[in-house]
């Protein structure tokens, strides 16, 4: 594995070894040693999946401390854009964030520590999106920022779907501005 520490503090793109031959491919996609040895141990507790179709963005989503969670994702179909957002205050990356294709080709996965908003814009009809949490899901340590906030200034990709718009939830077309939200990371 190829592990690659982005511009942003903590964050990292993490290429596997695919081999390939006649009959598919094969790889390691989490090997904790090599991951410990890089990024420092982690103690991931269960694997969630989505499915979304093109135009959706999910995100940018948080929970609370003690309840934030790290995550290393990567897509197993189709293609995103992944974002994630600083959001530790004494962080020398406090508010910058890291964009990153992800892709059943490329194969490339991204970890996000504890203290980061964390979304994704799907860029291929369908994605297949899988990712690893070191927390448990806590409702109400649930939090998000509006993908579209201008201090946060996030590049996502011109909208393409048929309306224009992305497809969002409920919950993150009310999220807050950062200057409304409420975060408590530190490092």
């Amino acid at each position: 594995m190829n592990f690659i520490q982005t511009e942003v503090l903590g964050v990292w793109i993490i290429e596997p070894r695919v081999f390939m031959d006649a009959r598919g491919y094969f790889m390691e996609s989490y090997q904790k040693e090599a991951f410990d040895s890089h990024i420092g141990a982690v103690d991931f507790i269960q694997d969630n999946e989505s499915c979304s179709r093109k135009g959706v963005l999910r995100g940018l989503h948080y929970q609370l401390a003690p309840y934030s969670q790290a995550k290393l994702v990567r897509v197993i179909k189709g293609a995103v854009l992944d974002v994630a957002v600083d959001l530790r205050r004494n962080s020398p990356t406090y508010l910058k964030s890291v964009a990153v294709e992800l892709t059943e080709a490329n194969k490339r996965q991204l970890f996000v520590p504890r203290g980061f908003a964390h979304g994704f814009q799907v860029l291929s009809d369908e994605a297949v999106f899988a990712y690893k949490v070191d927390n448990v899901y806590q409702p109400s340590a649930e939090r998000s920022l509006r993908f579209d906030d201008p201090d946060l200034a996030v590049q996502w990709r011109p909208k393409d779907t048929d309306s224009g718009t992305f497809l969002l939830s409920d919950k993150d077309l009310k999220a807050p501005f950062l200057k409304d939200a409420e975060f408590n990371f530190e490092i």
